[in-house]
């Protein structure tokens, strides 16, 4: 067995109800003037009103920035930073999905070490500790606020950049499964479905450990028997439950094994033609799956008793029959069939393929890739 670390430096508060406990936090950290980062659909549906009445109890002073855009830019990060350093806060709060995090993680950075976000692109450039996050996830999908990375869009390059620092990770997360009840189901579903690709990749990867396989194992455990009902029916206590714990798992999975060919695609897509994240990774899985069963080594098999339909016991299993329940749970799920369906050209194929090619989740993906490869790839998910 190879050598590894982990560590999992922050404070996770999970529970029906468990928001309210947002009060204690601040307090415990004598925390008196917060900064709220957020969007204007959480604004609309009142989860911003939520999180505002709580602070005003708490007789903070609040300011906030509410105009993250899916696909988070340069630009967003930018305009969030000055907001926040003209409200002299301390601490951040980051309420939603995946976007608000990740721009809370920015400008974290940012208005600690200054300079561009784009100086930070790549693996452990940010030297050292960021302001205080307290991440509050809105969809069981992305598990950012238990990891290392924030992915911002480079406009001016069409490319989604990572900035990956365990100085990234939230110091405190809480995971309110009441907040995921009210989720349209065209937003569960291919969030839930980003989650499970978390843990199905953090599974397959290179650099998987016995840690990241036991936080895998259970958030597929989760997700796979609980994802449908989820989606089915998002008053359900229990599957919204499951999915919130699921998808923390399969982050904090991610973020120390790493992912692989799914994002390393998905990110150029989103970059290009806006195809939100979780759809375009769950377009692209089938593909991916179908390339990597050649490196299979049994692992095929477990993902698939985690995530089947069916009870019975299956014989003489090959790869064929886990990708072909994944074709079955994306159309389940009303997913696209290609990245052609939503409006992904071929004429980018080439551009897309050595963006693909620059994330290091390739180096870690169960089957070795070239360039070649990687159009090729592109071409059959198109």
């Amino acid at each position: 067995m190879k050598d590894f670390n982990f560590k999992i430096p922050q404070t996770v508060e999970f529970g029906i109800g468990s928001l309210k406990k947002l009060q204690a936090i601040l307090e415990e950290n004598n925390s008196k003037n917060v900064f709220l980062i957020s969007d204007r659909g959480l604004e609309k549906i009142g989860v911003v009103k939520k999180v505002l009445d709580i602070l005003d109890n708490a007789g903070v002073t609040v300011s906030s920035y509410l105009d993250v855009v899916s696909n988070p830019t340069v630009d967003n990060v930018n305009e969030c930073t000055k907001s926040y350093k003209d409200s002299e806060a301390n601490v951040i709060i980051a309420l939603g999905g995946g976007s608000p995090i990740d721009i809370a993680k920015a400008v974290g950075v940012l208005a600690t070490y200054g300079g561009k976000i784009t100086q930070y692109e790549g693996a452990h450039i940010v030297p050292g500790p960021i302001t205080p996050i307290i991440a509050i996830p809105t969809t069981a999908g992305t598990g950012s606020e238990v990891t290392a990375s924030a992915v911002i869009s480079d406009e001016e390059r069409n490319y989604k950049f990572s900035i990956f620092s365990y100085n990234n990770i939230p110091k405190y997360a809480i995971l309110d499964p009441e907040l995921i009840m009210t989720l349209p189901e065209f937003i569960a579903a291919p969030t839930g479905l980003d989650a499970l690709i978390h843990a199905i990749e953090a599974y397959l990867s290179t650099a998987a450990t016995p840690f990241s396989d036991a936080m895998a194992e259970k958030a597929m455990e989760l997700i796979g028997a609980n994802l449908r009902q989820f989606v089915a029916n998002r008053s359900n206590e229990d599957a919204a439950c499951a999915m919130m714990l699921g998808s923390n798992f399969a982050g904090i999975a991610f973020a120390w094994a790493r992912l692989g060919n799914v994002h390393a695609m998905s990110h150029p897509v989103s970059a290009f033609f806006h195809v939100p994240h979780g759809t375009a990774n769950s377009i692209i899985l089938p593909t991916i799956m179908e390339y990597n069963a050649l490196a299979d080594n049994g692992r095929y098999e477990k993902i698939y008793n985690y995530i089947k339909t069916s009870k019975d016991k299956t014989e003489n299993f090959v790869p064929e029959i886990l990708i072909s329940e994944i074709k079955k749970l994306n159309k389940d799920l009303k997913i696209p069939a290609s990245l052609g369906e939503v409006g992904v050209t071929k004429d980018k194929i080439e551009v897309m393929a050595q963006d693909a090619m620059k994330s290091g989740n390739v180096l870690v993906n169960p089957r070795k890739t070239s360039l070649q490869d990687m159009i090729n790839l592109f071409e059959k998910a198109i």
